[in-house]
């Protein structure tokens, strides 16, 4: 039995929001447990201390790291299970009001100005990458983009937009790596050596 293409497309939606939130979550818990094998040991090399470019701790224990007064990635913990609640409800039927998805998508749209904070103080300011940091990264970009299309697309930020929406929709992979790009290139930019450690 074939799925009608709207409700494809809803299975799609729903899925990429429950890996994308799985992701994420994974991540930022992962960061968590970092923290706290610092707090236990703070001489301990951790599992994402690579080399002089990308290593957890100094980004870490950095006070960005802990902006609101407690480490950033308990938000990323919190934050994460939204999308993943989300696409299960979207997979079980539900349907979700207007103002419930202007609220999602400001939500999101906040946790992409952080984590593009995040990336230009640990570039520019504290000088190491961090490796789940940059996971997390990865996971907020298409997430941001891609909601921020649909939700054009589907009448949830004005009927005026829809139009916009719909015929941007089918490049939005190309916005996602415009954002990837502007990250790459400033790495790049600020560590010219990271790729003799890469390769």
């Amino acid at each position: 039995m074939t799925l009608p293409r709207q409700q494809s497309k809803r299975i799609v939606g729903a899925l990429l929001l429950i890996l994308a939130g799985a992701v994420g979550l994974t991540a930022s818990f992962i960061l968590v447990l970092e923290r706290i094998e610092l707090l236990r040991n703070p001489q301990q090399s951790l599992s994402c201390d690579f080399n002089p470019f990308v290593s957890c701790g100094p980004v870490i224990q950095s006070w960005q790291g802990s902006l609101f007064g407690f480490p950033n990635p308990l938000i990323g913990v919190v934050a994460y299970v939204a999308p993943i609640a989300v696409g299960v409800g979207m997979l079980a039927g539900a349907r979700f009001a207007r103002w419930f998805w202007q609220l999602f998508l400001l939500g999101v749209f906040l946790g992409w100005v952080f984590i593009m904070w995040l990336f230009t103080q640990a570039v520019y300011s504290i000088g190491t990458l961090c490796v789940y940091c940059i996971v997390v990264w990865c996971v907020q970009i298409p997430l941001f983009w891609g909601l921020t299309v649909w939700s054009m697309r589907e009448g949830h930020l004005g009927r005026g937009v829809r139009p916009l929406g719909r015929s941007t929709l089918p490049f939005t992979w190309m916005l996602v790596f415009a954002n990837y790009a502007v990250i790459l290139f400033a790495i790049l930019a600020q560590f010219p050596l990271l790729l003799t450690y890469l390769f």
